[in-house]
């Protein structure tokens, strides 16, 4: 599986949920910023109770989000994105993630991400959109 340019990373983000809006040359600077991994099937992106410090977008690949039992809570696929609510809420992660297939996972750090954030608000709308789609009712645990 082969790496993408900046130019493809950018013209990625702008097929997903959380990008689409934003112009191009601002997916460039945001793309600059992100690192490109590439895992085996059945490879973890990540535990339970790992500390949060990247959200993750699959460009191709398929990944199994998990509980602590075993039991497969969500199948994304490419230009879905996870790992994200354990930066904003500075508690372990949940879950934990497996990719079913070989995939190539674009990641963004918190700094990064915060920073994208505050130069635009609309990628914190589109999280907070999602966010919403997802559950009408948080549980505080």
């Amino acid at each position: 599986m082969k790496q993408l340019s900046l130019v493809e990373k950018a013209f990625f983000l702008k097929k997903t949920f959380l990008f689409k809006d934003l112009d191009l040359d601002l997916l460039i600077a945001i793309a600059d910023n992100m690192s490109q991994d590439i895992y085996d099937a059945q490879e973890k992106t990540f535990d339970i109770n790992q500390r949060a410090n990247r959200m993750y977008f699959i460009v191709h690949g398929s990944v199994e989000i998990s509980d602590n039992d075993n039991k497969v809570i969500q199948t994304l696929n490419s230009t879905d994105f996870f790992g994200d609510e354990s930066l904003f809420n500075d508690k372990l992660r949940q879950y934990k993630s497996i990719c079913k297939t070989d995939s190539l996972i674009l990641t963004i750090t918190k700094t990064n991400l915060l920073n994208v954030i505050s130069e635009c608000p609309s990628v914190a709308l589109a999280l907070l959109k999602k966010y919403a789609q997802i559950t009408p009712c948080r549980k505080e645990t």
